[in-house]
């Protein structure tokens, strides 16, 4: 039996945890908040995506680094075993659009609840209020009857502070200094995104003293700012059904059809916060063009007869007053004024030209991105550990023996839909089981 130490109380520190603890393992988990899962509480808006219940090809696609280094560990832990794992230890789901799962009381509360349990079950000897300050590494000679090996051992230096406020909650002393030894440690801090929930990157600071590479870390997964001022007044307003197609000059960098959100600084919503994820190679070359086709469903010919057929309903009214069949309130004032169509112009009146230019507007409405959010905004970070020191069959560093990573600590990130949190799943499980 090894003596485990995770730190990190997230999705992929409680998973890992879990999982090495089943193999007869003793573990500690350390988490330095007041409590357990703190991201997994709002994620999914506070319902929390479990996974995505596509199949493996898809799952797959839906990693946009270093997909390949995830294949043991998705086939570890698959998307299907991990509905599973919440299914046997009393979690009901439900799946929803684009394959999202969810709990079926859509409170993320539950699926946190789940895993505490099954960490309790488990023996786990969870410890709140703990900051790891250090991850240190000590190699001594051990004889043996004909050989002399090294034998690596790992101690996590905790802070000063935390020792007097673990006896207060635990009701017991760790020890009279502040180190912990252990032979195995999983660091599983998270990332920089949403540092309000602990995820300081700490992670990359461990890993930078052990002799780690930390490839450049940026927000993903984040909303996205716009030149123009006029998104001020569309702030809050969801459009759905739409397509939406960014470029780099005449590149095109991201096209996909969905739901997106406008803001006061700019865009949001699932379609944006994806495109952010794929577009993010060009963070350093903005600004980059972005057109929203407001009625994909319909050709520019198409689009052209039902205008037609709104104005001749109301070819008495003023341009301004006649398009509340088309679009939604909020939206009229803004694309009356970039249509160059005088507001209060008769719709009798406006010309074929017009009329034309009107559909290239609806077909192609203009925006410019300029800025990706900070790290407060974003929904994962992109880089991490560079995935080429770490053993993808066991998530074990390949310069130390006994130190593995999991979870968005590494250099891999995905889609919105529930991938990310599959990633922590898949890379904590394999984490834990594959300690010796």
């Amino acid at each position: 039996m090894s003596k485990v130490i995770v730190i990190g109380g997230g999705a992929a520190g409680m998973i890992a945890a879990i999982q090495a603890a089943s193999k007869g393992h003793k573990v500690l988990l350390l988490e330095k908040n007041e409590k357990l899962g703190k991201k997994i509480f709002i994620t999914g808006k506070g319902r929390c995506n479990i996974t995505n219940a596509c199949d493996m090809e898809n799952l797959f696609k839906s990693v946009m680094r270093n997909r390949k280094f995830l294949y043991s560990a998705f086939y570890s832990f698959t998307n299907f075993q991990v509905m599973d794992f919440f299914k046997m230890h009393g979690l009901t789901i439900k799946i929803e659009r684009g394959e999202r799962v969810f709990p079926r009381s859509d409170h993320s509360s539950d699926v946190i609840h789940t895993l505490q349990q099954e960490l309790q079950k488990q023996r786990v000897d969870v410890r709140l209020h703990t900051e790891v300050t250090n991850v240190l590494v000590k190699e001594k000679e051990v004889e043996e009857i004909e050989s002399k090996e090294n034998i690596t051992k790992i101690k996590v230096e905790l802070a000063n502070s935390q020792k007097e406020m673990q006896k207060q909650i635990k009701g017991v002393m760790l020890a009279d200094e502040t180190v912990l030894f252990a032979d195995a440690v999983i660091i599983a801090t998270g990332g920089c995104s949403y540092p309000s929930t602990g995820s300081t990157g700490d992670g990359y600071k461990f890993a930078k003293k052990l002799g780690h590479t930390v490839t450049e870390l940026r927000p993903s997964l984040v909303p996205l700012e716009t030149k123009e001022d006029w998104v001020k007044e569309l702030q809050g307003l969801s459009l759905k059904n739409v397509s939406v197609c960014i470029k780099k000059e005449k590149k095109l960098l991201f096209e996909e059809f969905g739901e997106m959100l406008f803001t006061h600084y700019g865009v949001s919503g699932p379609l944006l916060l994806s495109a952010s994820s794929v577009v993010n190679d060009y963070i350093d070359h903005m600004p980059l063009s972005m057109e929203i086709d407001l009625k994909p469903a319909l050709t520019r010919e198409q689009l052209d007869k039902r205008i037609l057929r709104d104005f001749e309903e109301n070819q008495n009214r003023q341009f301004k007053n006649a398009l509340q069949k088309l679009f939604p309130a909020k939206l009229i004032p803004v694309i009356v004024n970039l249509s160059g169509i005088f507001p209060e112009k008769k719709v009798n009146e406006i010309t074929k030209g017009e009329r034309r230019r009107f559909v290239e507007l609806i077909k192609a409405f203009p925006l410019t991105l300029t800025k990706f959010r900070d790290f407060n905004e974003a929904i994962i970070t992109r880089g991490g550990v560079q995935v080429k020191e770490i053993n993808a069959s066991t998530m074990e560093s390949k310069q130390i023996k006994g130190l593995y990573f999991a979870g968005e600590v590494l250099d891999l990130d995905a889609l919105t839909g529930g991938f990310n949190l599959q990633i922590a799943w898949s890379t904590g499980y394999l984490a834990g089981d594959s300690i010796c």
